[in-house]
């Protein structure tokens, strides 16, 4: 987890260390969409409303997302989906990658050179090798850890430090420059930041 000294665009927060995930998990193959929010939640505050409902919810607080989770697993009488942590989500985006990113950045990815200035619609490019698509890009995706300082050591399925100001957020989004598009780039925001940037997708247990 975190990036060499050589990698281009680095900063230094993306302390590289060894991670063990030690528990399956499923995560959401896309952004978790306007559609689907609309059907949890019944409104839609997505910025870009007209990009339909195929395309990701955005302008969602990570506390909007913790009321559409609550929501979503009474509906289906379960405890089972949250935001995956930030350890989780890089593990699934690298899919198994050593570099920047799991792909040619223009084939897997909307980012400022090429989307526009606006969101589009979830898997149209290529998914890295899980099937997992746009973990780069599009929308910056919540993750469930408090943001702070890497560890130094090794550490085993890490959520985080116990406590902070800002949530982390991972992946980057429609707006922004390449080097913040990596696997290992790391940003954050206070919980109830609400922009047009920042989506979410699900994390399930087993």
């Amino acid at each position: 987890m975190g990036s060499p000294s050589s990698e281009s665009g680095r900063f230094d927060n993306e302390t590289q260390h060894q991670v063990t995930i030690s528990q399956p998990f499923y995560l959401q193959k896309t952004h978790v969409t306007q559609g689907q929010w609309k059907r949890v939640m019944g409104n839609n505050p997505s910025y870009f409303e007209n990009c339909g409902e195929d395309c990701p919810v955005e302008q969602v607080s990570w506390n909007d997302v913790q009321e559409f989770i609550r929501k979503l697993n009474a509906n289906e009488g379960t405890d089972k989906y949250r935001l995956p942590t930030e350890a989780q989500w890089e593990y699934a985006a690298r899919a198994g990658t050593t570099g920047a990113r799991y792909g040619e950045l223009d084939y897997i990815a909307w980012y400022g050179g090429n989307s526009g200035g606006k969101t589009h619609r979830v898997a149209q490019w290529l998914p890295n090798a899980w099937g997992l698509y746009d973990m780069l890009g599009n929308v910056w995706s919540w993750c469930r850890d408090w943001y702070g300082t890497y560890p130094s050591g090794s550490v085993t399925d890490p959520d985080g430090p116990s406590s902070g100001s800002d949530r982390v957020v991972r992946g980057g989004s429609w707006d922004v420059d390449a080097g913040y598009a990596r696997a290992a780039f790391r940003y954050n925001y206070t919980r109830d930041n609400g922009g047009r940037r920042l989506g979410f997708r699900l994390l399930r247990t087993q």
